[in-house]
């Protein structure tokens, strides 16, 4: 079975996306599952040193304080049942993702589980130590984490390398109608959207396990 994650390194829900299928995945252990995380930029036009976080929803979302505040904890309680930390003011900017993806693309090509705890690493660095995920310090941090060479990984930042990649998968995943994330697309054909809860994403895993030949 093929998963494509469609996510963004900065995105609440596709952490919780991520770890709700990885639970779900775990009930199915029968399923061979070939895993791959592709790019979605929600700020691909953020600029480098990023933006603070409430005047970046109020003016994206047009949500007030307390609608921010309500979803925030929302967001934190379910990342605390699926064992997932959403440190509390931890994160108070939005920044610009695309140096994550480069990085993440790379790690893909490398094979085996990289990518995946890659993508573990990043959100970590973001939502639970409040670091910022364009900064190449925190990348190679994280890339090193995952037990990638960090001089490559420095080379893969420093180069510019795989931009026209990460860009041409983007365009790819819009042109199928992909505008918001997590979008977890099975198989290229069943399409799973949001931080649905492991119950959810079983159910799914298991009707489309019975359809495949």
């Amino acid at each position: 079975m093929k998963i494509d994650f469609v996510s963004d390194v900065s995105c609440p829900w596709c952490a919780i996306g991520l770890k709700s299928l990885e639970q779900a995945l775990a009930r199915v252990p029968e399923l061979q599952v070939d895993l791959h995380f592709q790019p979605f930029e929600l700020n691909p036009q953020m600029a480098p040193e990023g933006e603070e976080i409430n005047a970046h929803l109020a003016r994206k979302y047009g949500a007030s304080p307390e609608q921010m505040a309500q979803t925030r904890e929302m967001i934190r309680e379910r990342g605390a049942a699926l064992g997932f930390t959403f440190t509390k003011g931890a994160r108070d900017r939005i920044y610009n993702t695309f140096d994550a993806h480069r990085l993440l693309h790379w790690a893909g090509i490398t094979g085996g589980e990289a990518q995946k705890t890659l993508k573990h690493a990043l959100l970590k660095a973001y939502f639970t130590e409040g670091k910022n995920p364009g900064d190449t310090a925190v990348l190679l941090e994280a890339a090193t984490a995952a037990g990638l060479d960090a001089t490559e990984a420095g080379e893969v930042l420093s180069s510019g390398r795989y931009a026209d990649e990460v860009r041409q998968a983007e365009a790819f995943w819009q042109s199928q109608g992909i505008n918001s994330v997590p979008a977890i697309i099975i198989n290229e054909r069943h399409l799973i959207s949001g931080g649905q809860t492991p119950e959810v994403f079983e159910q799914a895993l298991r009707q489309i396990a019975q359809q495949m030949p």
